[in-house]
């Protein structure tokens, strides 16, 4: 092509490009259409999916989304590389999402196409049929806990996979039983120490005593 065009003399090759940037390869109803109908499918499609799709929590859903992306590019620009088939494609993307966002939370709708959150652990008790529902392992959400900082499942108050997909956790806070016992245990712990520092001092006395009864006249 950069042969081509240098062979071209300057006013066809201006045009050229005019041409190339700036006039949309299809018709712009077909384009709006398209964008139209990818958009649609694919707000149905992850919506039947199911939130873990959105969460990426292993590889092969993070894998499904990249390739996702890639395989409805050509649906929604056929024919049309242009730069302005391109903006126009993007705008009527960006636009039909801002209209159907306002009108569905105009309505109250919002809520029953995003969903709701699902509850996975409740006072550090796993809800193994929300795991099989959501279809993510017990495996899976450890993993994520770890990524948050929390060791184990069993000190999770709530954990709640996010219409979005995120998955929040909730720390347990100790409850004044588990306080009490935590001062219980410390309390032992030094009394132990204590006693064992006794034992030593007492038999360090013990020997030099007998030290001093071997050594008598």
């Amino acid at each position: 092509m950069h042969g081509l065009w240098s062979r071209l003399p300057a006013p066809t090759l201006v045009h050229t490009i005019w041409l190339d940037l700036f006039q949309p390869g299809i018709p712009l109803l077909e384009k709006a259409l398209r964008t139209v109908v990818v958009y649609a499918f694919l707000l149905i499609g992850l919506r039947l999916a199911g939130k873990r799709e959105l969460s990426q929590v292993n590889p092969f859903d993070l894998v499904v989304l990249l390739l996702l992306s890639n395989t409805v590019q050509n649906a929604i620009i056929g024919n049309d590389n242009s730069l302005a088939g391109g903006l126009i494609g993007a705008a009527i993307l960006l636009l039909l999402n801002a209209v159907l966002v306002r009108v569905l939370y105009h309505y109250g709708e919002l809520d029953k196409i995003e969903g709701h959150a699902s509850v996975l652990v409740r006072n550090g008790r796993v809800l193994t049929h929300r795991l099989e529902r959501e279809l993510i392992t017990r495996a899976e959400l450890e993993a994520a806990a770890r990524r948050q900082g929390i060791d184990s499942l069993a000190e999770v108050r709530e954990c709640r996979l996010e219409t979005g997909g995120a998955l929040t956790f909730v720390q347990r806070s100790p409850s004044e039983a588990d306080v009490r016992h935590s001062d219980m245990m410390s309390l032992l712990s030094r009394l132990e120490s204590s006693q064992r520092a006794l034992a030593e001092q007492l038999a360090i006395l013990d020997r030099k005593i007998a030290g001093a009864d071997g050594t008598s006249p």
